[in-house]
């Protein structure tokens, strides 16, 4: 029998502990605001090449087919690996053109380079999120509202870290992005695995606990945010920030190692039972002792990958890919993700160009669009958990909770649409608080809808509405607008625009006809949202999880049957 490090080490809950601390610095995608501006400005950008360069970055952030269906054949350890691999190469790429270490780069280079390094946090979230779902599948609201906490918040921890690192370079945040992320999955990457499904008892308890340990990190990150944008910090300071936040960070190793320490001890009393059986119940009959419990998934007859295409199975069961692809409920799903997330996304990459439009001050933007990286990460716990709580307790449709955020979604659209003084701090917290909770409660709903066999395809497929809904609302109509106005207000003062100068738009009316524009759009994808509401009422009502829990016993018995033939446990 292995020794308890061995044991932890190959644990369930280690492999959690590990899915936190990959995803906590996967999230550079998130300050694209903070380093938005050091590329257009070295880039000689005007605000329609930077919100397309903006698009390529949501496009690879959300478009993981390719990752999904390497995710199909291999371990989720291949899949990670080459993440590591994309992140590295496209953000040093970028930060190489930033420095003038290459010469002059086309725009189409520098929106592949932003590609591949965005679409490399796909692959991470695939190989990690998909592999959690599945080990811990009772739990799955809970399971990605926390995995994607921690992605949300990993753009305020690679902030600080970029401070302690290189202090107040600019340019420097982009080569944290490439290396930081790279070291940590390529060391962690081995310990992401699929496990068989055995809830514990007090599984949701340590969910809870790990939930109020990432609180005090994401109190401290909010604290800290706030003091630096008021009190100059040196280096000395920056390294203590950064300090506390890793050990804030690592503190749930302290949970974990006590829960494997007790499963070890279950495990080690179970051998010594298995050490004390009869021998005359040890020689059973054969047939007995040969019996095989098999998966409920694993009893239906295989059916070919176009068969039975337009007939899907009934929700819940396991879609084929083409079965969920095509099905009326994607089809909804993908729309409503179209005109909500596309919005969102659109108002994140633009919050700080708002801001100075608005004429906030230089310290109250860097506050705003640093701290939207915390209520995302409240807005994906929140809903994680709440979603959870109330599908459990009341079974309230998450599909209906997607669509009361689809609806206040609208409304910050119209509050940055109407520029009214200070409202922009109310628009920040709420941008994210929406975006934030729009993603597990999509994950999830899939998950639900389709099941688990072809997640990690199914699950890429419905993050790639995303950026349709950005390239449409991000660079159609608010880069476009932007500089129409800002052509509008140079010609006005008789100003000529000289090439490669950078356009800039003062005023509400910079972006308040493209933001109506969004609202109404998102207004619009409530309603689609509501139909999905009604067409899976009756599917929420019911026992959706029965089956993970027949299964959870199935395997309990199997271990309970090894046990008592005095074979080793499974």
């Amino acid at each position: 029998m292995e020794n308890f490090g061995l044991h932890m080490l190959v644990g369930r809950w280690f492999m959690f502990f590990a899915s936190i601390l990959i995803l906590s610095v996967a999230g550079g995608t998130y300050i694209f605001g903070l380093y938005s501006e050091e590329v257009k400005i070295s880039l000689g950008y005007d605000q329609t090449t930077l919100n397309l360069l903006g698009f390529f970055k949501d496009l690879g952030a959300n478009v993981g087919i390719i990752s999904g269906l390497i995710n199909e054949v291999t371990p989720p350890w291949v899949v990670i690996l080459l993440g590591a691999f994309m992140n590295f190469f496209g953000y040093f790429s970028i930060w190489l053109a930033v420095t003038k270490k290459l010469s002059n780069p086309k725009v189409w280079e520098m929106c592949f380079c932003i590609f591949i390094g965005a679409n490399s946090q796909t692959f991470v979230n695939t190989g990690v999120i998909v592999t959690c779902v599945k080990n811990f599948p009772e739990s799955r609201g809970i399971v990605i509202g926390l995995l994607k906490g921690f992605v949300g918040l990993s753009g305020a921890i690679l902030t600080q870290l970029y401070h302690a690192f290189y202090g107040s370079d600019g340019k420097s945040l982009i080569l944290l992005i490439a290396w930081v992320p790279t070291v940590v999955s390529c060391v962690l990457l081995r310990v992401i695995r699929i496990m068989k499904v055995n809830k514990q008892e007090n599984e949701i308890r340590i969910f809870y606990q790990l939930l109020f340990m990432s609180f005090g990190l994401a109190g401290f990150l909010m604290a800290i945010i706030v003091v630096e944008n008021r009190v100059e910090f040196g280096a000395i300071g920056y390294w203590l920030t950064a300090g506390t936040i890793l050990v804030l960070l690592c503190a749930p190793i302290v949970l974990v190692f006590r829960e494997e320490l007790n499963l070890w001890d279950v495990k080690k009393r179970s051998l010594s039972h298995t050490v004390e059986i009869k021998v005359d119940e040890i020689e059973r009959p054969l047939q007995c002792s040969a019996a095989v419990v098999v998966p409920i998934n694993d009893q239906k007859e295989h059916v070919s990958f176009f068969q039975d295409v337009f007939k899907p199975p009934e929700r819940g069961e396991d879609y084929t890919i083409l079965q969920a692809v095509l099905s009326v409920d994607m089809l909804i799903l993908f729309i409503a993700t179209i005109f909500g997330a596309g919005g969102l996304l659109t108002a994140m990459d633009n919050l700080g160009q708002i801001g100075k439009a608005l004429g906030y001050p230089k310290t109250s933007i860097t506050t705003f669009v640093s701290l939207v990286s915390i209520w995302g990460y409240l807005g994906r716990v929140g809903s994680g958990f709440a979603s959870e709580i109330f599908l459990e307790k009341y079974k309230f449709p998450r599909p209906l909770m997607l669509t009361i955020v689809l609806f206040f979604s609208g409304l910050v659209h119209v509050l940055i649409a109407l520029g009214v003084p200070n409202t922009l701090y109310v628009a920040s917290v709420l941008i994210g608080l929406c975006f934030g909770a729009l993603w597990p409660l999509i994950f999830a709903i899939i998950s639900e809808i389709f099941g688990l066999k072809h997640y990690s395809t199914l699950l890429n497929f419905g993050g790639a509405a995303s950026p349709i809904g950005a390239y449409i609302f991000n660079v159609k109509v608010a880069g476009n607008l932007y500089d129409r106005e800002a052509m509008k207000q140079m010609a006005a003062h008789g100003i000529i625009r000289k090439r490669g100068e950078d356009l800039t738009c003062t005023g509400v009316e910079c972006y308040k006809l493209a933001f109506l524009i969004i609202a109404a759009s998102t207004f619009v994808g409530f309603i689609v949202s509501l139909v999905l509401v009604i067409r899976t009422f009756k599917f929420y009502k019911g026992d959706i999880y029965k089956k993970f829990r027949e299964q959870a016993k199935a395997v309990d018995a199997a271990e309970s049957q090894s046990r008592t033939n005095g074979d080793a446990p499974l």
